[in-house]
């Protein structure tokens, strides 16, 4: 299984940028993917989820009302849109899939950085 994020990069406060994570060699149901950053000295934060069923979201309060996931299903890739991006925002994006097997699955990540 493969996780492979890209859309990261540079941008000013208030700029957008559209994260992407596509899954692939997954011959088994994906139940959830989901988005986790990490800023530099700090841990591994939760950004947002989704269900591959239902499409049911869940988003960190620090994020709600800016950020927007969502997925296809049929190209098994899952998007990140964030908007009105704050220097806070700058961190490694890193992409996550919860397996009907009950196996984790992590991306190897992408920068995003957001100046003042």
């Amino acid at each position: 299984v493969q996780l492979v994020e890209s859309g990261g990069g540079l941008v000013q406060a208030g700029d957008s940028l559209r994260l992407s994570c596509a899954a692939s060699g997954i011959s088994f149901s994906i139940n959830a993917m989901g988005w986790y950053r990490q800023a530099p000295g700090k841990a591994r934060e939760f950004v947002a989820q989704i269900t591959t069923s239902r499409g049911s979201t869940m988003y960190a309060d620090s994020v709600k009302d800016r950020f927007t996931i969502n997925r296809d299903n049929a190209k098994n890739t899952m998007y990140l849109q964030m908007n009105s991006l704050k220097p806070e925002d700058a961190a490694v994006y890193y992409c996550k899939a919860w397996a009907a097997t009950g196996n984790v699955y992590w991306g190897q990540g992408t920068q995003v950085t957001v100046s003042s």
